[in-house]
């Protein structure tokens, strides 16, 4: 018998849950697919959202043999040996290699791969569960097109919960009904994994009461078996991101109560390292320049934290939870490389002035531009002199915050600069 996964697997693109984002009509992926694209793609986001799924039906499309290895256990031989398929019986229109967890591919591996997609040997399509703009190297990335999937809203997923449920109703041998609220149950506790949801139908007509000469599931025990195995669910799914958001929201807020309820909850989930980062992230976007000894503060009971484990660990990063929670707040460094970085991508990349360049000015030739003047010659360590590109030499990106110490740096610069 099939798997209830694979049999539920959708064969089209409307069939698929979720990602209208890429697959709506008019979305950039589905006119790709639908081109016959042959493009190297790369696939980001947790597990169970689709991203094996369309691979499958790129390749139906494409009519690509499509290749499936995991990058946890796979070599580059496995590669190799898929290779040498290309042009043979096995794979006449060529071949789609869709590598799962490419993170796990080091630097070389990754690499090895380039040959292979330059002479049009394969098509890749890789999928990750992390960043990969951390994980895959530029070269790969530069030859690839990333797309991110996004966990499936409970309404997303209660269709793909009806469609299993309907199918082992037909398998059963026994009359197999269910309470109306169990979809949506199910949905709600498997957080935006299709995968987890239709397992957990497995499981739920596995376990299920006989009632009435049938089998009958009710929305407790939907519950139960959601709270059995909450801490997978929490930390892949939509309550896990929720959770990090409602950490930073509370802080930003400034409400310690609720900064150690939402770490709390990710703990129990046995996670450490997604609220070691995001209270690091916090400190420097959040507090920011109103209290800088922040993020020393913060990195310093992360690494305790990361030093202890849990359980223990709560007690440092609960420490730095609350310190950030009540200190002042500024976020005027992150406008700051925001807007800088937001015109940098609009194309505003200007020419670097000659006197801060690594040559200096008076021996570069004889088209000499005034050359650098060294603060630390002048009084009070100022002079002076424009940093910019000349095009841009009036912007501004950063604005002091309205606290304690940017106010005063912002007075301590008014005078030395003779502005005020």
């Amino acid at each position: 018998m099939r798997p209830l996964a694979d049999e539920i697997r959708p064969q089209t693109l409307d069939e698929v849950a979720g990602q209208k984002h890429l697959l709506a009509e008019g979305a950039m992926l589905r006119r790709l697919i639908e081109s016959g694209t042959s493009a190297n793609l790369i696939f980001y986001g947790p597990s169970g959202t689709g991203k094996t799924t369309i691979a499958n039906i790129i390749a139906k499309k494409t009519e690509k043999t499509l290749y499936h290895l995991n990058a946890t256990t796979a070599s580059l031989q496995d590669v190799k040996s898929i290779i040498a398929d290309v042009d043979t019986m096995l794979a006449p229109n060529g071949i789609l290699l869709y590598l799962d967890e490419i993170q796990y591919f080091n630097k070389k591996q990754q690499q090895s791969l380039l040959e292979f997609m330059e002479n049009g040997k394969i098509t890749l399509i890789a999928s990750t569960t992390e960043n990969p703009y951390f994980y895959i190297y530029n070269a790969l990335l530069s030859r690839s097109t990333v797309f991110e999937f996004k966990p499936l809203t409970p309404q997303e997923t209660v269709p793909a919960v009806e469609r299993a449920l309907q199918i082992v109703s037909k398998r059963s041998s026994l009359p197999f009904a269910w309470e109306e609220s169990l979809p949506l149950t199910v949905a709600r506790a498997c957080g935006g994994d299709v995968r987890k949801a239709v397992n957990a139908v497995e499981l739920l007509y596995q376990s299920a009461k006989p009632k009435d000469g049938g089998l009958f599931v009710t929305s407790d025990d939907a519950l139960q078996l959601s709270q059995r195995s909450a801490m997978r669910y929490d930390r892949e799914g939509d309550d896990h991101f929720d959770l990090l958001s409602a950490l930073q929201k509370s802080i930003r807020g400034s409400d310690p109560d609720a900064a150690v309820y939402y770490l709390g909850r990710l703990l129990v989930a046995g996670d450490l390292i997604s609220p070691c980062r995001r209270l690091l992230v916090i400190a420097a976007e959040d507090i920011g320049l109103a209290y800088p000894q922040a993020i020393v503060v913060t990195k310093a009971c992360v690494d305790a934290a990361l030093q202890i484990g849990l359980p223990e660990a709560r007690l440092p990063l609960a420490e730095a939870a609350v310190l950030l929670a009540t200190a002042p707040k500024s976020n005027s460094a992150h406008d700051a490389i925001i807007a800088a970085m937001a015109d940098i991508q609009g194309g505003k990349v200007g020419e670097i002035p000659r006197h801060l360049k690594n040559v200096h000015a008076d021996s570069a030739g004889s088209a000499k531009a005034p050359a650098y003047l060294y603060p630390h010659s002048y009084p009070n360590h100022y002079v002076k002199q424009r940093y910019l590109p000349e095009d841009m030499c009036d912007t501004v990106y950063y604005e002091y915050g309205e606290n304690k110490t940017e106010q005063a740096a912002k007075q301590y610069w008014q005078k030395i600069k003779g502005e005020s």
